[in-house]
C-alpha cells in the first residue's frame, strides 16, 4: 500500500513539475509608420512585470504561462494596442505590433476656446480643461449646470434657495466673471446666465472646454475670471438615434432623445429634452419647498452642410420653455402675484440661433442671435424682461512660416428691457438699455522652435457708454520634451455692467436695491503658471496637471448685503480685490479597469475696500471656500460588463451671506456631496445604469431666515404698523431671506436611467 502511494505521489510532483516547466514567450517589433518605437510600455494581464522596447522596437517576454494572454501596449501620444493570444507548451511566437498616433485622447484633443481656432490640446499655448460626456455620465444630472460641479475649481452656486436661480464660480470669482458660449458664440448671458443653463441639456453636448483666467482677448466682455464653452455634437459623427430615460425617488424625471438624418448631401442632428419635478417636499419643515418645482421643454436642431473647396456651413437652432416655482407647499398657480401664500413663479421663453460658414481665402463668419422672454413673480413683485442678444464676427487665420496669425472683427449688439428702475431714465419714462460693442483683435503665435512657442494678442473694443477697452494678451508654451509641457499666461479682462446681474437679488426676499454712482467696467489681470506631464507605471499611466493663478480686479462692482438688511448696495470697491491659489488635477488609468480622476484647489478670495478714513479694510469673499476638490473613482468588470464610479465634491468652509445678529454661522461647515452608480451594458447599445446620490445625506440648516413671514407685513407679528420690526416678536430685526446657500437641499436619494444607442 504504502508503494502504491509512493508511486502516486512520485507521479504528481513530476507532472507537475513538468506542468511548471511549460513556459512560453513572446517576441517581437513595436513600429508606427515603418519607424521602430522605443520604450513601449507591455503589461500582461495578470502579471505585475512590466516589459519596455528597445531602441531598435524589440521587445521580448519570457516565462510566460500557457494559455490565454492579454497583453497591452502604450506609448504615450499613441494609441493603446490589446492583443490576445492563445501560448501553447514552449511556444516561441513572433508578434509584431503597429501603434497609431493617438488621435481621440485627453492628451490630443482638439480644443478651439484658448486660440478661437482648431488645435490639439497638447500644442495649445493656452492651458484648456477639455471634459467629454464620459464623465458627466458618472453622475448623470439633467443639465449642464449641475454636471459642471465635476470639474475642480467649477462651481455652480445657487443664490436662491426658493426660485434656484444659479450661477458658474471658476475660482471662487461670481457667475458675472464666468463667461459662457455655445460653439464660441456668447449667447448665453445676462437673463440666461441666471436660469438659462439649467436648460441647457446634456444630450446636445460633445465637450466642454474650461480656461481659468481672463479671455477678453478673444471674447470681450464678461471673460474676466475665465470661460465655459459649450461644444454642441456634429450631426456627421453623431450616433443615429440616442435615448436616455432617467428618475429619481424624488419624482425628478428627465428624457432626452437625439437623432440623425441624412438629408441630400448635408446631415441633421435633432435632440429633444423634457425635464419634470413635481414633488413638494419639505423635508427641513419650514413650511418652503426644498427644490422649486419645474417643468422645461427644450428642441434643438443642428445642420452641417457641404461647401465646395471641402468648406462647410454649420446652422443650430434651440428652443426652450420653462416653467417653475417655489414657495410655501401650499401654493399653487392661483396665488401668482398675490399676498397671500408665498411662491417666486418664473416662466422662460427662449430662441437661440447660431452658425458659422467657412468663406474662401481662410475667412470664417460666427454669427448668433438669442431671444429670451421672463415672466415672473417674486412673491408679490412682478419681474417682466426681454433681452435680445445679436453677435456677429468675421475671423481670418493665416500661417506665415513659425506664425500663425489670427484677427477678427467682431459686433454685439444687446437690448433689454424691464419693468423695474433700472431701465427707467430720470424723467422716470421707460429706457431699454441697447449697447454695441464693435471691436477688432490680432494674435499672433509664433513657433520659435520646436520646443518653445509665443502668443500675443491684443483686442480693442468700443462700448457705446464706456468708450474705448483695450485687452492684451502673453502666453509662453515650452516642452523639452513630449512628456512635459510648461505654460505661462498672463492677460488683461474687463466687464461692462449689466443691471440686471448685478440686482437681481433683490428680487427675491424683501431687500432693495440701492446704487450709489455710475457703476464703471471692472478690469482683471491675471497670470497664469501650468504644467502638465504623463508618467507610465507598469500598470497603466499617471496624468498630471497643476496650476497657479493670481488675478487682480479693480472697478469691481459689489454687493454690500450687510450694511442694512432690507438693502443691496451695489457701487465700484474703492480698492482693489484678488483670487489666488493652486489646483492640481490627476488622472490615474490602470490596465485593470481602475481609474481615477482626483483634483483639489486651494484659493483665497478676498476684496480690500479703502474706507473714509483711508483705511483698508479686507473682506473675505462669499461661497469662495478655500479648500475644495473633485473625486471619479471607476472600476469596470470587463466579463460582466458592469461598471462601478464613486464620484463626488468636497468643499470646504466658506463665508456666507448672514444679516446682524443672525443665528446661523457665518461659514459652512466641510461637507462631501458623494454619489455611486452602477452601469451595466447590455447588447445591441442597450445600457441601465442606478445608483444613489448624496450617499452621505448632507443637508444645509435653516437655509431660509425668517421663512414664517416672507411677506414682512406691517402690523403682523413680526412688524409694528409703521415697518419696523416688532421689539418682542421679532428683536433682531430679520427679513425675510432666502440666500444663505451652500449644498442642495435634497437629501440621499436614489436613480435610475436606461440608455439605448444606435451607432
Amino acid at each position: 500500500m504504502n508503494k502504491h502511494i509512493y508511486l502516486i505521489t512520485s507521479i504528481l510532483i513530476l507532472s507537475s513539475s513538468v506542468l511548471f516547466a511549460q513556459k512560453a514567450c513572446i517576441r517581437g517589433v513595436v513600429k508606427s509608420n515603418k519607424k521602430s518605437l522605443e520604450g513601449v510600455q507591455i503589461n500582461v494581464l495578470g502579471l505585475n512585470n512590466a516589459y519596455f522596447s528597445d531602441a531598435n522596437g524589440n521587445y521580448l517576454i519570457p516565462d510566460l504561462p500557457v494559455g490565454k494572454q492579454k497583453l497591452y501596449f502604450n506609448l504615450f501620444e499613441y494609441e493603446e494596442v490589446v492583443k490576445e493570444i492563445n501560448l501553447k507548451p514552449n511556444d516561441t511566437i513572433t508578434l509584431n505590433i503597429e501603434l497609431s498616433p493617438i488621435t481621440s485622447k485627453m492628451l490630443d484633443e482638439v480644443v478651439v476656446s484658448g486660440t478661437m481656432k482648431e488645435v490639439s490640446k497638447l500644442k495649445s499655448p493656452i492651458p484648456v480643461e477639455v471634459y467629454t460626456p464620459a464623465l458627466f455620465k458618472k453622475n448623470p444630472t439633467p443639465s449642464i449646470f449641475e454636471s459642471l460641479g465635476m470639474i475642480n475649481g467649477v462651481q455652480p452656486q445657487l443664490n436662491c434657495n426658493v426660485c434656484n436661480t444659479g450661477d458658474i464660480h471658476i475660482n471662487g470669482m461670481e457667475g458675472p466673471y464666468t463667461m459662457i458660449l455655445i460653439d464660441g458664440m456668447p449667447i448665453v448671458s445676462s437673463l440666461a446666465t441666471v436660469y438659462g443653463l439649467s436648460g441647457i441639456p446634456n444630450s446636445m453636448v460633445k465637450r466642454i472646454e474650461v480656461v481659468k483666467g481672463p479671455a477678453s482677448t478673444l471674447y470681450g466682455s464678461e471673460a474676466v475670471g475665465g470661460l465655459v464653452n459649450i461644444i454642441t455634437k456634429d450631426p456627421q459623427s453623431s450616433p443615429k438615434l440616442n435615448t436616455d430615460l432617467s428618475g429619481t425617488g424624488y419624482g425628478e424625471y428627465n428624457a432626452d432623445i437625439a437623432t440623425k438624418l441624412k438629408v441630400g448631401k448635408a446631415s441633421t442632428l435633432i435632440g429633444l429634452n423634457y425635464f419634470n419635478y413635481s414633488g413638494r417636499y419639505d423635508e427641513n419643515n419650514d413650511s418652503f419647498t426644498d427644490v422649486t418645482l419645474q417643468n422645461r421643454a427644450s428642441i434643438f436642431n443642428k445642420w452641417t452642410i457641404p461647401l465646395k473647396s471641402n468648406r462647410s456651413a454649420n446652422l443650430a437652432t434651440r428652443y426652450v420653455y420653462e416653467n417653475r416655482w417655489g414657495g410655501e407647499t401650499n401654493w399653487s398657480e392661483v396665488f401668482r402675484g398675490s399676498d397671500s401664500i408665498y411662491g417666486e413663479s418664473i416662466k422662460t421663453n427662449r430662441f437661440e440661433l447660431l452658425g458659422n460658414i467657412e468663406l474662401p481665402r481662410h475667412f470664417i463668419l460666427d454669427y448668433s442671435y438669442n431671444y429670451h422672454l421672463q415672466d415672473s413673480y417674486y412673491g408679490t413683485t412682478k419681474f417682466y424682461a426681454n433681452q435680445q442678444v445679436a453677435f456677429m464676427q468675421l475671423r481670418w487665420s493665416k500661417t506665415f512660416g513659425k506664425h500663425e496669425l489670427l484677427s477678427g472683427l467682431p459686433l454685439r449688439y444687446t437690448y433689454y428691457d424691464d419693468n423695474t428702475t433700472g431701465t427707467k431714465g430720470l424723467s422716470g419714462i421707460n429706457a431699454p438699455s441697447k449697447s454695441f460693442l464693435p471691436g477688432i483683435f490680432i494674435q499672433d503665435e509664433w513657433k520659435s522652435s520646436e520646443k518653445l512657442s509665443i502668443l500675443a494678442g491684443l483686442r480693442y473694443d468700443h462700448h457705446n457708454e464706456h468708450g474705448s477697452i483695450f485687452t492684451p494678451r502673453l502666453s509662453f508654451k515650452y516642452s523639452p520634451n513630449n512628456r512635459n509641457t510648461f505654460r505661462l499666461s498672463t492677460g488683461n479682462g474687463y466687464r461692462v455692467v449689466n443691471l440686471f446681474t448685478e440686482d437681481h437679488a433683490a428680487l427675491t426676499g424683501a431687500r432693495e436695491v440701492q446704487i450709489k454712482n455710475n457703476l464703471l467696467p471692472e478690469r482683471s489681470w491675471n497670470v497664469n503658471l501650468n504644467y502638465s506631464t504623463i508618467i507610465n507605471h507598469k500598470s497603466g499611466f499617471i496624468g498630471l496637471d497643476g496650476s497657479v493663478f493670481y488675478t487682480y480686479f479693480t472697478n469691481k462692482i459689489t454687493g454690500d448685503f450687510l450694511t442694512d438688511p432690507n438693502k443691496i448696495i451695489y457701487d465700484n470697491l474703492n480698492g482693489y480685490a484678488v483670487s489666488k491659489g493652486i489646483t492640481l488635477n490627476t488622472d490615474l488609468s490602470f490596465t485593470n479597469g481602475l481609474k481615477f480622476m482626483l483634483g483639489a484647489t486651494y484659493m483665497d478670495v478676498y476684496q480690500t475696500n479703502v474706507d473714509q478714513s483711508n483705511n483698508k479694510v479686507r473682506a473675505p469673499q462669499l461661497f469662495a471656500p478655500k479648500i475644495s476638490g473633485t473625486y471619479a473613482i471607476s472600476y469596470t468588470i470587463n466579463p460582466w460588463q458592469l461598471s462601478i464610479d464613486i464620484t463626488g465634491k468636497v468643499n470646504g468652509p466658506m463665508y456666507l451671506p448672514v444679516v446682524p445678529n443672525d443665528y446661523r454661522s457665518a461659514k459652512s461647515p466641510m461637507y462631501n456631496l458623494m454619489n455611486l452608480q452602477l452601469v451595466k451594458k447590455m447588447e445591441n447599445g442597450l445600457e441601465i445604469y442606478g445608483g444613489c446620490k448624496n450617499l452621505l445625506n448632507f443637508v444645509p440648516k435653516d437655509p431660509i431666515l425668517h421663512p414664517d413671514d416672507p411677506f414682512d407685513r406691517p402690523g403682523g407679528k413680526y412688524y409694528l404698523q409703521n415697518g419696523t420690526p416688532n421689539p418682542i416678536t421679532n428683536p433682531y430685526g430679520y427679513a425675510f431671506d432666502p440666500s444663505y446657500n451652500y449644498a442642495p437641499l435634497q437629501g440621499i436619494k436614489a436613480f435610475l436611467g436606461i440608455r439605448y444607442t444606435i451607432k
